[in-house]
């Protein structure tokens, strides 16, 4: 890799990791497109770059957004459960799938995630609904400062089980593609589940740091994580999320989720 190289993979990691922050999606549906067609880096490295990347999104957006009180920590620990048990086994199925594959199986993501986004486009509230009784028992209920709206919103997650099946999906393909999933955990958190625009962007910033971190030690003992590519991407995306996190407050729900289709439309 030539310094000129370096340097733009930099900027173009500043951009994904502050389009990640606002949109929940992880850096690295951004970066691993870029690195692949605009740099001519291998997809496995691409793809353990971004896992790296997806770290530093995290990183950088979820303390904030804990701070202010969008995540639901309560919701994204249980989420997990699911998520990580799909990375790891994504992370191990890697090996066996070929690039071509990985990049068709990227495409689908993004498309149907664009799709589902479409629909919503002038929703700036999910609509109030009674909360499930899963829902109640395992406490899936919270309410966000919402700084656009200038009062709090409370929310209720709806479909648990849908949502969790999602999030399964959801880690698994963070472990075949290194994009930290965010699209599909917005989807199962926005879509299935129903939660606020910011509330789901803000809990998928948490968990997708936790998702990667679980398939992060595969990618590195396998040789996939080149530092000379990884270190230019992560401190790119950590500078873009840092931005991202102190944007997100003062943003519409509807903003938000108009900034995701953007992104996924137009990688």
């Amino acid at each position: 890799m030539t310094v000129s190289a370096d340097v733009g993979i930099f900027v173009v990691s500043i951009g994904a990791g502050l389009i990640g922050a606002l949109a929940g999606v992880g850096g690295g549906i951004i970066v691993v497109p870029a690195l692949t067609i605009l740099f001519g880096v291998d997809v496995r490295l691409a793809i353990g770059a971004s896992i790296i990347s997806v770290i530093a999104t995290s990183s950088g957006a979820a303390a904030a957004y804990v701070r202010d009180r969008m995540t639901d920590m309560r919701i994204g620990m249980f989420l997990e459960l699911a998520t990580t048990s799909g990375a790891v086994a994504g992370a191990l199925l890697v090996t066996i799938v070929a690039p071509s594959t990985l990049l068709v199986l990227l495409g689908i993501v993004l498309l149907f995630s664009a799709v589902q986004q479409v629909l919503r486009l002038g929703e700036e509230l999910p609509p109030v609904a009674e909360p499930s009784a899963l829902a109640v028992h395992l406490g899936l209920a919270g309410s966000y400062p919402d700084l656009q709206l200038g009062r709090e919103v409370p929310y209720v997650a709806q479909r648990v089980p849908l949502g969790f099946v999602l999030m399964g999906f959801a880690g698994l393909v963070s472990g075949l593609l290194g994009i930290g999933s965010g699209a599909l955990k917005v989807l199962a958190m926005d879509g299935a589940m129903r939660l606020p625009m910011k509330v789901s962007s803000a809990t998928s910033n948490f968990m997708i740091g936790v998702t990667a971190a679980a398939s992060a030690g595969i990618y590195l003992g396998r040789g996939d994580v080149d530092p000379r590519i990884a270190a230019p991407v992560a401190l790119g995306v950590l500078a873009g999320a840092t931005v991202g996190a102190r944007l997100l407050p003062r943003l519409s729900n509807r903003r938000v989720r108009l900034v995701r289709q953007e992104r996924l439309v137009m990688p």
